[in-house]
């Protein structure tokens, strides 16, 4: 029987995390970042005989801050009561600083939370959530600075034949460089693919503009990050004085409401983006798709694909997801069940429950000799 038939509570019983080390296929750059790893969160919450998963892409401090104060304090808590879950975990954060670190852990535990609720009731979180659609179109991300021009068209172009609507790359380590790989990836992309560009707030405001018209010649649709997603000024300039039909993004490393609302209220952005895996969960991402609905704008979703279909479907003003590189083949080596583009878009399993994934062990812990596993419990910490 699934709670939903009486009136008991589902108390959480424990939350526990692991973190992972899982190294690039090849190094990797954007526009001001070099790195050659990403760390995978996994959180496990338990209740009424049923586990949920969570994941988030950030480091073993956010681990730490999961397996101490917040699994401290989510401890019989009704696992149904997500709202309330997260007000607790907002609120033991609150002398931490809420951004950063402290947002990827409530994150990580939130979107957990989800999958063990659909885990309880047999549904999916696109079901539980109400869906708006079924699925929701995804653009290829990748494109590195670091790659050669070989490797870059082949990652686009490839994206483009499995039937992506769009494909973006990075940009922002040298301007006339920028220009020359861009010109490489339209004439291999051709007409019917969107090209997008992500500096990574690599420029300044003249350079961006600059930028933004040599770009436009070359039919890019969307230019993200031009300058800092801190200069709201800067971001306005851009979207007022730019090509017309080029699309201004940005909010990646929104981690509150506030800074979505500042940044949508500054006029900045033609298109939001937000990540569940730092802005609150699946609980902070639904208040960005309801800023955005206020404010007549589409959302986007960075990166964690997997993450992100489920949510998708429930949130009226989504444009698009990205399907990250690196997520994207971490989500599919570590996950049994991870979403992977069909026809252009992704589509979750409405017969799966929860986020309809569970951790692949054996290929964590055996395939992949270079992966460091730790696991983490709040009562060893």
């Amino acid at each position: 029987m699934h709670p939903q038939a009486s009136n008991d509570t589902v108390d959480i019983d424990r939350i526990g995390v692991e973190t992972f080390r899982i190294p690039t296929d090849r190094p990797e750059a954007d526009g001001t970042l070099d790195w050659d790893h990403t760390t995978l969160v996994v959180v496990t919450a338990e209740a009424g005989g049923r586990s949920g998963l969570g994941y988030g892409y950030a480091d073993d401090a956010t681990a730490r801050l999961i397996a101490g104060p917040l699994a401290e304090r989510l401890r019989g808590i009704d696992a149904l009561d997500i709202n309330r879950a997260w007000i607790v975990m907002t609120q033991a954060v609150r002398n931490l600083g809420r951004p950063g670190i402290a947002a990827m852990a409530v994150s990580a535990v939130d979107t957990a939370l989800w999958d063990l609720k659909g885990q309880l009731l047999g549904r999916s979180v696109a079901d539980l959530l109400g869906r708006a659609r079924d699925g929701t179109p995804a653009y290829g991300s990748g494109g590195f600075t670091s790659y050669s021009d070989d490797r870059l068209v082949g990652q686009l172009s490839g994206w483009a034949r499995d039937g992506l609507p769009a494909v973006k790359m990075k940009i922002g380590r040298d301007a006339a460089r920028d220009v020359e790989r861009v010109a490489l990836a339209r004439r291999a992309l051709g007409p019917g693919t969107d090209l997008y560009v992500d500096a990574n707030g690599a420029y300044d405001r003249k350079l961006a503009l600059a930028q933004a018209e040599r770009f436009a010649e070359r039919g890019v649709a969307w230019f993200e990050e031009p300058v800092s997603s801190d200069d709201l000024e800067g971001l306005r300039l851009l979207r007022d004085r730019g090509p017309g039909r080029m699309m201004i993004a940005a909010g990646e490393y929104g981690y509150t409401p506030v800074y979505f609302r500042r940044m949508l209220e500054a006029g900045a952005v033609d298109v939001l983006q937000a990540d569940a895996t730092r802005c609150g969960g699946i609980t902070g991402f639904l208040a960005a798709a309801a800023l955005t609905e206020a404010f007549c704008l589409p959302l986007s979703a960075h990166t964690a694909p997997t993450l992100h279909a489920q949510v998708g479907c429930a949130c009226r003003t989504l444009k698009n997801i990205e399907y990250f590189h690196d997520h994207a083949r971490i989500e599919t080596m570590l996950f049994d069940g991870a979403i992977t583009p069909e026809n252009g878009q992704l589509v979750p399993d409405r017969f799966r429950p929860g986020l309809g994934i569970a951790l692949k062990r054996a290929d964590a812990g055996e395939v992949h000799p270079m992966t460091s596993i730790d696991t983490v419990d709040h009562e060893r910490v």
